[in-house]
């Protein structure tokens, strides 16, 4: 799913986010707009949004780092994201006095936030964020440090806040049934179907296996089995530098191939176009995916969310227990220039919650910021220490970012995640009441009359959208907003039903870090790392030619390769394990936990290994 991951999603829209380097207010954002004025069109709904910065920064955050007790050695961590925390983590665990510098908020674009001016009657604000998250069970490093971050009435801590949907769908417009199908896991319930779902749901599958042309079937397959029994080398050298949709012969192909095999899946997978998307992180992850569903090498179901806004389940109880292991927060404090002299970082200037210019110093420091931010605050000096910094400035960005819709009828939709694989701008979204049990959704948030939110990724801001004809860079937030519901229902009420009415749409919000909409100058403070051709040969090392400057965030080079929560937390923990190194440290390493390569191919990928060497296709390649 995108996500942010990782997503981010996803997807995971999940990946690490965080601190800036520049010291410019988070933008004003909707914090709703009302249902007769989003369907009509008229004037914005009222209201805007705080700075994040300022909502986030304590009075207290104005004093300077205490000093470290005598014997500990200090640690300044850049970047309050996932890398950020999770190198707090490990590095309390062991010892250090560690403190934390975030301009906005702790979780980066892995937390939730709420609406503001959205509570009534003592009820908590309607909740919001960046994008969804999705942690799928191909992660073993994040779910590793969830455990170990404490939940009242949770034996496993907040890892027990992860749940499972037990289905996903395609969602095609135009008249076709959607494409819906069961996710498989040992112990999971197939969501229960009414004939009249089960009608659409067989019809949706067999309409897509009649366009489907039965050799494009068999084609794809073969380069599915071509990528499975690759060697690392091939993976490495000639597979990252060729862009998926010219492996799978996409532009050769019917329309229904390019939809499903070639942009469906890199949009699910990884976040990125599949016309640029190189083919190792495409079919490196499904190559996990795969082997996740059917239980090989998994920490769970392929498919997990939380079972709480974001912060409620995991950012919040993580942050008490990092304060419990003595970690200091300096919230609101932006990050300016990582100063180098002497052979090492001597300081860094951050700016602190008033505005006023301080240098921070530690015996180490780990830039946990992301790539986009981390770059600018790398002095001419440092980066000429190390040439692999330069390198960085070749990695690419672009932007991926979340808006909720909250409803007051709960729309019959799909019991997970859904694509909307036809929408022009690569809409992706899970409605999250039902999968928050311990939430009664109305009498806990909001106005009362808020039953649902439907929480929707945007991946795609440069094509044209079907309302306005205009990308979603040029469009306004409100023009956003009403396109972006526009593009849902062409997608879920283009057969006979109408599952998203403009009665049930309450209010709606946009993410605060996209400023600038509908001029010529957009901008998004929270861009996603993409994966083009060539990506892989220019991340960094976690340790860095000087000796107390460390990496993490989900750009550093680790095994999973893509930009995802689980890629800033490895980072995080080989930056730590670098960190011990240098320092001389008798302390255990972090585990770094390696993705799951399927023992059934170490053969075929054994003997791809001497064709390679030999100048020759894989055995499979039939070109």
């Amino acid at each position: 799913m995108a996500g942010t991951g990782d997503t981010d999603s996803g997807t995971d829209s999940g990946t690490d986010g965080g601190t800036g380097d520049t010291d410019g207010a988070a933008p004003a954002g909707t914090p709703g707009s009302s249902r007769r004025t989003f369907i009509a069109g008229a004037a914005a709904a009222a209201g805007t949004l705080p700075a994040l910065g300022t909502l986030a920064a304590p009075a207290a955050a104005a004093a300077g780092p205490p000093p470290a007790p005598a014997g500990r050695r200090s640690v300044a961590v850049l970047g309050g994201g996932v890398a950020g925390l999770t190198a707090a983590h490990e590095l309390a665990e062991r010892g250090y006095a560690v403190t934390v510098y975030e301009r906005r908020a702790l979780g980066g674009k892995a937390r939730s936030m709420d609406v503001p001016g959205s509570a009534r009657g003592g009820r908590r604000p309607l909740p919001a964020e960046h994008g969804f998250r999705f942690i799928p069970g191909i992660y073993h490093n994040l779910p590793d440090t969830m455990r170990r971050i404490p939940f009242p009435g949770n034996a496993n801590g907040v890892w027990d806040n992860l749940v499972a949907p037990p289905e996903m769908m395609f969602a095609r417009a135009g008249g076709r049934e959607d494409l819906r199908a069961p996710i498989p896991w040992p112990g999971h319930s197939p969501a229960g179907l009414s004939p009249e779902e089960l009608r659409r749901a067989l019809t949706g599958m067999l309409e897509s296996l009649v366009r489907l042309p039965a050799h494009e079937t068999a084609y794809f397959v073969n380069r599915v089995l071509v990528f499975l029994t690759s060697c690392d080398e091939r993976r490495d050298e000639v597979w990252e530098r060729t862009p998926w949709w010219e492996f799978t012969r996409a532009a050769r192909m019917s329309t229904e191939y390019q939809r499903i095999l070639a942009v469906g899946i890199t949009r699910n997978i990884v976040a990125t176009k599949a016309e640029e998307a190189s083919t190792r992180t495409v079919g490196t992850l499904g190559e996990a995916f795969v082997a996740n569903a059917l239980g090989q090498g998994a920490d769970g179901p392929p498919d997990r969310i939380l079972n709480l806004p974001t912060n409620e389940a995991w950012i919040d109880p993580w942050e008490r227990h990092l304060r419990s292991l003595g970690v200091e927060f300096r919230i609101g404090w932006t990050v300016q220039e990582v100063r180098y002299g002497d052979g090492r970082v001597s300081g860094v200037a951050v700016l602190d919650p008033d505005g006023a210019r301080r240098t921070v110093t530690a015996d180490h420091y780990v830039s946990a910021l992301p790539v986009e931010h981390a770059r600018r605050t790398w002095s001419p000096a440092l980066r000429a220490a190390d040439p692999m910094l330069g390198r960085c400035d070749r990695l690419r960005t672009d932007w991926m970012t979340g808006i909720q819709f909250y409803l007051t009828e709960r729309a019959r939709l799909v019991h997970g995640h859904l694509n909307c694989i036809d929408s022009p701008w690569s809409l992706t979204a899970i409605q999250q009441a039902e999968h928050w049990p311990a939430r009664d959704f109305p009498a806990d948030y909001g106005d009362g009359t808020v039953v649902d939110c439907l929480s929707v990724d945007v991946s795609e801001w440069d094509r044209p959208g079907i309302l306005y004809g205009k990308t979603a860079k040029q469009c306004t937030r409100e023009e956003v907003a009403r396109e972006v519901w526009a593009q849902l229902k062409a997608s879920l009420n283009d057969t006979g039903r109408t599952l998203l009415a403009d009665r049930t749409l309450h209010s709606w919000f946009l993410d605060p870090g996209v400023d600038g909409l509908g001029t010529p100058e957009p901008v998004n403070q929270d861009e996603l790392l993409i994966h083009p051709t060539g990506t892989f040969h220019d991340r960094p090392s976690a340790g860095t030619r000087v000796p107390n400057f460390f990496l993490s965030g989900d750009y550093v080079a680790v095994d999973i390769d893509l930009a995802t929560m689980e890629g800033a937390n490895a980072s995080a923990r080989a930056a730590v394990n670098a960190l011990l190194d240098r320092d001389g440290s008798g302390a255990a390493r972090c585990a770094v936990i390696p993705r799951h390569r399927p023992p059934e191919l170490e053969a075929a990928k054994r003997h791809d290994l001497w064709r390679y060497r030999l100048g020759l296709r894989n055995v499979f390649d039939l070109g």
